[in-house]
């Protein structure tokens, strides 16, 4: 199965320096005009006077929401342990290109860093339908206008945890853009499972970028920010 591992550590919301927890047991927000912090040599980095910039209107109305585990990893048909998961590298990259704010999703059970184990546990999700129950709720995202969606692709589709975020969220009027880290199967069926789970939203553009070779897709990364109307240069 295409299972592509990512990251599982407790995330945090932060809003340019940490501002306290939204709410007991809530997250922090955190604003990507400042790159996040890098836990590894290949996550990608960049001169801020380089960076393309975004309009004002654009910032602090964008929410980069996403997924990842680190661990044990598919890596050409072999396996490799990673500290930061693809998707938080790919994550980390388009935040350090937009000005938005970001969350990250974690699992109140978080998922093994065994990826046997993980493709098991998965397999039963979907299986069952299931909602994993998230560790760190946002309260709400009513003042965003758009939500950048981000997740491993899991047997074909993205992990249900990610179907938790969506139905526990109103995304009214939202623009929703999904990216994905992938082994074999691309997109998968990201479109249509949030197509399903969010009626009569905007779906934007996906992005899809191989899991092995993330940090060398910067420039599509560019290049779909610019075709979602994200990025000015």
């Amino acid at each position: 199965m295409g299972l592509h591992p990512d990251l599982s550590r407790r995330a945090l919301l932060h809003r340019g320096a940490v501002l306290g927890a939204a709410a007991a047991g809530g997250a922090l927000l955190s604003s990507c005009t400042s790159p996040p912090r890098t836990d590894s040599a290949s996550t990608p980095t960049a001169d801020p006077k380089e960076r393309p910039t975004t309009t004002a209107e654009d910032s602090a109305r964008t929410l980069l929401a996403y997924f990842s585990r680190p661990g044990e990893n598919y890596y050409y048909g072999g396996r490799r342990d990673l500290e930061v998961g693809n998707t938080e590298v790919l994550a980390r990259m388009i935040a350090d290109l937009i000005d938005c704010d970001t969350y990250r999703i974690d699992a109140a059970d978080p998922y093994s860093s065994d990826y046997d184990a993980t493709v098991s546990r998965n397999s039963q999700e979907q299986n069952d339908d299931a909602r994993p129950a998230i560790a760190n709720p946002i309260p709400s995202i009513t003042q965003y206008d758009t939500v950048l969606v981000g997740s491993p692709i899991w047997n074909v589709r993205p992990p249900m945890i990610l179907s938790t975020f969506l139905d526990s969220q109103d995304f009214t009027a939202k623009t929703v853009h999904p990216f994905v880290t992938y082994a074999v199967s691309g997109l998968g069926r990201t479109e249509e499972v949030y197509a399903a789970a969010l009626p009569g939203v905007q779906l934007g553009p996906g992005l899809a970028v191989q899991g092995e070779e993330v940090a060398q897709h910067r420039d599509d990364v560019e290049a779909w920010l610019r075709t979602s109307g994200l990025l000015n240069t």
